[in-house]
């Protein structure tokens, strides 16, 4: 097969193995101290959830880092990249070993969230990081493919770390804390991978780094107007066009992984432990997309363009989500987490590809760091939609109809954009 021949040959690249490996732990630590963080909040016995609950605590998680997610891309731009992955990790392990401590102590929940906030903004910085500094381990010729794999990895080393964290709260330890301690030694040992690259060799180049804080941010405003410049001149107008739709494709995707969890804990389970069981069942089945969207994306994107790949997957999770969503069955349902798997994750792979051959190097950084705040935004705000439309029980028509239109609306303006750009050329 052309795939497997494919990640052979790019698994040869040394410094992109290495570099994978730093994401796998990374990412693999995020799945297990997330499921800790979703089994204290959402589906502990004691509390009783609702979509608004769970919209609050994502605006709590998510929203503040949107305020200083520019200025961690100007610094991407500056700072060795290696050194963000290094002290990020470092940073990581130190915040979610607090977290564990405060678990233990049963402090107020507010407290809770302000740690659990600061490990989620490290987080994001790092998985900025990681996108900006793939350029510079591997080919431009094999770029599609390390997007393939690269973040497809470390969606599925997340899944992974999902079941290890039930694992550790089966067979060792029935604690959110020892979970959340499990992350932290996982954080740990993705900044100590890190240090088997050089400091240099992840970016940016030499000329670009500013080694002083203050230095660095005086100039980020200049430097975010440079960047929304660079993003919107012709030859980078299809990653503008590609971040717009994959954004909207984020808010579909947070508004359905509410309802989801809502349908787990109330309405497909008589407790929280067995709804818990089949939310796993239903991110591993996701995760198996996230897998076949590796397969598939280089195969597609080289022969529609990875703009037209993209309209591909909005319209099928337009047609696929409506029909298998709306009959709220356990069945279909675990089908529709397939299909948005695939679906979600061939448009960002799609997505990233664009962005980083259109691109500038100096400008990578800052233009994933937006990226993540887009992401973030539109996730947060799908979760608000989704709390004051879901009833109770997470069985709500009108949110899937919303969301299939969506998902069609997206597919019909990037078509409309790809038609115009052939036109052109």
């Amino acid at each position: 097969m052309s795939v497997v021949r494919d990640l052979r040959v790019l698994l040869r690249f040394r410094y992109f193995r290495r570099l994978l490996v730093v994401r796998l732990l990374s990412q693999g630590a995020d799945g297990v101290y997330q499921t800790a963080l979703a089994t204290y909040v959402v589906f502990s016995p004691e509390k009783q959830t609702s979509a608004a609950a769970i919209a609050s605590a994502m605006a709590v998680l998510l929203l503040p880092y949107s305020l200083v997610g520019p200025f961690s891309g100007v610094l991407l731009d500056r700072w060795r990249r290696r050194q963000v992955l290094l002290y990020g990790s470092l940073l990581r392990t130190v915040l979610a070993s607090a977290t564990a401590a405060l678990i233990i102590t049963q402090v107020p929940d507010w407290l809770f969230y302000v740690s659990a906030l600061c490990v989620t903004a490290v987080n994001r910085f790092v998985l900025s990081g990681l996108s900006a500094a793939l350029p510079r381990v591997v080919d431009e010729e094999r770029l599609v493919m390390a997007n393939s794999l690269s973040p497809t990895a470390g969606t599925l080393a997340a899944t992974a770390g999902v079941g290890l964290a039930f694992l550790v709260r089966l067979v060792i330890w029935d604690s959110d804390a020892a979970v959340v301690l499990l992350g932290a030694a996982l954080y740990l040992c993705a900044g100590l991978a890190s240090l088997r690259m050089a400091r240099e060799l992840l970016g940016p180049d030499r000329e670009l780094v500013t080694p002083r804080l203050t230095t660095a941010l005086s100039g980020t405003a200049r430097d975010l107007v440079a960047g929304v410049r660079h993003l919107s001149t012709p030859p980078r107008r299809e990653a503008a066009w590609a971040l717009f739709s994959m954004t909207l494709m984020r808010f579909c995707y947070g508004a359905l992984l509410v309802m989801l969890l809502m349908l787990c804990r109330y309405a497909f389970s008589s407790n929280a432990d067995d709804g818990l069981a089949l939310l796993g069942l239903a991110l591993g089945i996701s995760g198996a997309g996230f897998f076949a969207a590796a397969l598939a994306t280089p195969w597609a994107a080289a022969r529609l363009g990875p703009g037209g790949w993209i309209v591909v997957c909005a319209g099928a999770a337009a047609v696929l989500v409506s029909a298998l969503g709306l009959p709220f069955a356990t069945t279909p349902t675990l089908v529709a987490a397939f299909v948005l798997g695939l679906t979600t994750q061939g448009a960002k792979i799609a997505t990233d590809t664009i962005v980083q051959s259109s691109v500038e190097d100096g400008f990578r950084g800052r233009t994933f760091s937006v990226y993540d705040v887009l992401f973030n935004v539109a996730f947060v705000g799908a979760a608000g939609v989704a709390a004051l439309i879901l009833p109770p029980d997470g069985r709500s028509a009108a949110l899937v109809v919303t969301v299939a239109v969506i998902y069609a609306g997206v597919a019909v303006a990037m078509a409309r954009f790809e038609y115009r750009s052939v036109s052109h050329q």
